[in-house]
């Protein structure tokens, strides 16, 4: 874990402390800022990320799906079934992490209004500015990310 936080370390002064919802042992990480949502993605419908003008939009709680050890929040039952029915076609990649740290091999936020989808699959960046520097070599940084996701174990916690 020292890797991780050495990594992280210039990046932590740029937003307020994030806690990481519990994770039960057989999921993978999904990050969950608990200071903006207690779901997924900010409480954003993945599933608008791809539909309509692919402006997200907030999800509402009636409409929530658990998936992966998190819960998502959709906007209508339409969109929750959808992503009830293919769920990893709409989950944000990484556990919702910044795809750019992740290249890096290490868990940073992703902030759901910092995103691209590419290739049909969604990622979200931490920030403007890493979004910006992700977007100078994307497919560079996803192979690099594709080969760190695997190797993040099980339990672990942003920042330590």
């Amino acid at each position: 874990m020292q890797k991780l936080i050495i990594s992280v370390a210039t990046i932590a002064g740029l937003f307020s402390a994030t806690v990481l919802a519990a994770i039960p042992a057989n999921a993978r990480p999904t990050y969950i800022d608990t200071e903006i949502s207690v779901a997924a993605a900010g409480g954003y419908d993945v599933v608008s990320y791809f539909s309509g003008d692919g402006v997200p939009v907030k999800g509402e709680a009636k409409f929530t799906v658990r998936y992966d050890g998190a819960d998502y929040h959709f906007l209508s039952a339409k969109n929750a079934a959808a992503f009830r029915q293919s769920p990893a076609r709409f989950a944000p990649q990484y556990g919702g992490h910044c795809a750019w740290a992740m290249s890096r091999g290490s868990l940073a936020p992703g902030d759901p209004t910092f995103y691209k989808v590419v290739n049909g699959k969604l990622f979200l960046n931490f920030n403007k500015q890493v979004q910006t520097t992700w977007l100078g070599d994307i497919a560079g940084f996803v192979g690099k990310a594709d080969t760190a996701w695997p190797k993040i174990p099980d339990d672990a916690k942003f920042g330590g």
